[in-house]
């Protein structure tokens, strides 16, 4: 463990997650389809199949390399971070909370539909954005292509407003049910275990 602490720079759990998430997308994408077949999450069966695997395998697979991607790049520019801010233990403990609660919040839209399948690692990812944006509220997010930097809180605000207005449309490929509740998640979870940094984190966002 200390090598791999090293390798990463103080963020094992991060390392481990990345390399998984790529390395399983891969193998699927690449070389054994039938690994993503298996772990698509689908709502409506995953209590009449047991398919209950699926609320962890999902989120460790991609539909696609630009999908797979954008998640781990994503992944990479915030969780590594983080999780040298707030320990190796509390990182896992909050992308297994923002996995399940996206997972929660897709079941709970989609769980009548039977043809509804999804998979992708956003809803968790999301929740590690989130919760950076509370530890580093004086950060700024980069999007292409605009060519400026947005202020991480501006972000914030403005990501929650598209994916309530997005998820309530219920059109196209993105899951934005689990977007919206990974990201909410990351919010709850940072509050519930360090209500003093939402604290310090809204005191920096409404100084000069």
């Amino acid at each position: 463990m200390s090598s791999l602490e090293a390798l990463s720079r103080g963020a094992p759990a991060s390392a481990l997650i990345l390399a998984a998430m790529v390395i399983a997308s891969l193998a699927g994408l690449m070389w054994r389809p039938a690994l993503i077949e298996g772990s698509l999450f689908r709502p409506y069966w995953v209590a009449r199949r047991g398919e209950y695997a699926t609320l962890l395998t999902s989120g460790f697979m991609h539909a696609d390399l630009a999908h797979l991607l954008f998640n781990a790049f994503t992944f990479w520019a915030f969780a590594f971070g983080l999780e040298r801010e707030i320990g190796s233990a509390r990182f896992v403990m909050l992308y297994a909370f923002g996995l399940l609660v996206s997972d929660a919040g897709t079941w709970l839209v989609h769980r009548h539909d039977e043809n509804y399948r999804t998979l992708g690692a956003s809803g968790a990812i999301l929740a590690v954005l989130f919760a950076s944006i509370v530890y580093f509220p004086k950060a700024s997010i980069f999007i292409l292509p605009l060519p400026v930097p947005i202020p991480a809180p501006l972000f914030a605000v403005a990501y929650l407003a598209y994916t309530i207005y997005a998820s309530r449309r219920q059109g196209g490929r993105v899951n934005h049910d689990a977007h919206l509740g990974g990201a909410i998640a990351g919010l709850v979870f940072v509050a519930l275990t360090d209500f003093g940094r939402v604290e310090q984190a809204l005191r920096a966002m409404t100084s000069r």
